[in-house]
């Protein structure tokens, strides 16, 4: 069941990875059926939600059971419980700006999406409940986790639209860049973070951390994984701070021309830069040109929008979307209906006609609906941000990625590196507005003081 949590989670609920806080909220090993313990304490208090003691260490566990064996790459128990703790922090502060910002997730997306986790892990969505319930998870507390991956999902889809925008001239000089360099990048960091505006005996202080777990890596006495997951003060600290595989156009320009001189297990000196300080290791490089197929299927479909808005609400949007399905079921003419009662504007008069699209560039739940039709074949309602649809698919075809797609490729990566530059700047804001009053481990030593701790290796 733990692969469940760390797979199917991450896969089915967000295009992205999940929060590994809220994941580890869901672990069994000492969760119960009812949820709170009688003498439950709280562990922080964030603005006007709590977190309890025993969320925190169900996730404590969970991470744990994860290092099972390599309990020496974690840091003291203090500091792990410190780590969890901030970020389901982050959690609640999340899903309660997605809440006061307007964003919904209705009971229908919540059942959708735990039916796809069931169906990446070969189960049906009544098998999952009863795994849940036989590793003694809350069934309610598992829906409760997934809306709230979701919300923030859509808050940050929401801060995407509104805060990242790509130039031409920047996916110019991006291509020209991939035409020089084809080579891609799996990269991993550590971060001792600074505040905005620090002093210099802030930056000094931060300087010499990074510096003495830089001579810890370096005299071999902690790897590069494990000193993140005790030092940095990243989000993927747990993660042994892995950022995954970046193309030239994803990484700094900065970073961009160090990595081109470095060698696979080398290591940056530390790097100043908006968040703080960095150190920056190349685990593997490869070709682009293997990382990707040079081909990508396409559809073609029509679609109905039935629109949720003031004047129309969930229920009734549904309603109206099953009725236009039964009368297609019944022989009614798509093109017509569309044309009748479609409520996307910029496709109504055209039958509901969208051309030909990848997967998810209508969103991933319009792009898995769309990829388990046949041509011909007529969905049930979908459920999107914008309402609900009706879609058919008229065909699909394998295209290669022409100049067109390799632009809009681009401009993807470095929108996502864009974002995930201002969202963490987002984060950092929300969290320094919030009122957190941390209970659990008061008195111990705050985790980020620290020369003294790497100068000696423990």
């Amino acid at each position: 069941m733990k692969k469940l949590f760390a797979s199917a989670l991450a896969v089915a609920v967000l295009t992205g990875t999940l929060p590994l806080a809220t994941a580890a909220a869901q672990d069994p090993a000492s969760a119960t059926t009812s949820g709170i313990q009688p003498m439950d304490g709280i562990a922080a208090v964030v603005d006007e939600d709590v977190i309890l003691k025993s969320e925190l260490d169900r996730a404590v566990a969970n991470i744990l059971g994860q290092y099972a064996g390599r309990e020496n790459q974690l840091p003291p128990r203090d500091v792990l419980e410190r780590q969890v703790l901030e970020r389901l922090v982050l959690v609640k502060l999340q899903v309660a700006r997605a809440a006061s910002t307007g964003v919904r997730v209705t009971d229908q997306e919540v059942d959708q999406t735990i039916a796809g986790i069931a169906q990446q892990n070969r189960v049906t969505p009544e098998q999952l409940r009863q795994q849940l319930a036989h590793e003694g998870t809350s069934y309610a507390d598992f829906r409760s986790s997934i809306r709230d991956e979701l919300l923030i999902q859509r808050l940050r889809q929401r801060f995407a639209q509104s805060r990242v925008t790509v130039s031409d001239s920047e996916i110019d000089a991006a291509m020209a860049a991939q035409a020089n360099s084809g080579s891609q990048y799996h990269l991993a960091h550590i971060l001792v973070q600074l505040p905005e505006g620090a002093t210099a005996e802030q930056i000094a202080v931060a300087q010499k951390k990074v510096e003495g777990v830089k001579a810890l890596i370096d005299k071999g006495e902690m790897d590069f994984a494990a000193a993140a997951v005790r030092y940095s003060d990243s989000p993927n600290a747990l993660e042994g701070g892995d950022l995954g595989w970046r193309s030239v156009d994803e990484i700094p320009q900065a970073f961009a021309t160090l990595m081109r001189s470095m060698k696979v297990g080398d290591i940056t000196a530390p790097i100043r830069g908006p968040s703080g300080f960095q150190l920056v290791k190349l685990v593997e490089t490869r070709d682009a040109s293997q990382a990707a197929p040079a081909m990508v299927t396409q559809y073609q479909a029509r679609h109905i929008l039935v629109r949720v808005d003031d004047k129309t609400d969930d229920a009734k949007a549904k309603a109206k979307a099953t009725t236009l399905q039964a009368r297609l079921a019944g022989g009614a003419d798509f093109a017509v209906l569309a044309q009748e009662s479609s409520d996307d504007a910029s496709t109504r008069n055209k039958g509901g006609e969208l051309g030909w699209f990848t997967r998810d560039e209508f969103g991933p739940e319009f792009g898995s609906a769309v990829a388990g039709l046949q041509p011909g074949q007529v969905s049930a309602p979908v459920r999107t941000q914008a309402g609900w649809h009706v879609i058919k698919l008229e065909g699909s075809r394998e295209t290669d990625v022409g100049d067109r797609n390799r632009r809009a490729q681009v401009q993807e990566t470095i929108g996502r590196r864009k974002l995930e530059d201002e969202w963490n700047r987002y984060l950092r804001e929300m969290r320094g507005e919030a009122f957190v009053d941390v209970r659990a481990g008061k008195g111990a030593e705050p985790a980020a003081t620290p020369a003294a701790a790497p100068a000696n290796g423990t």
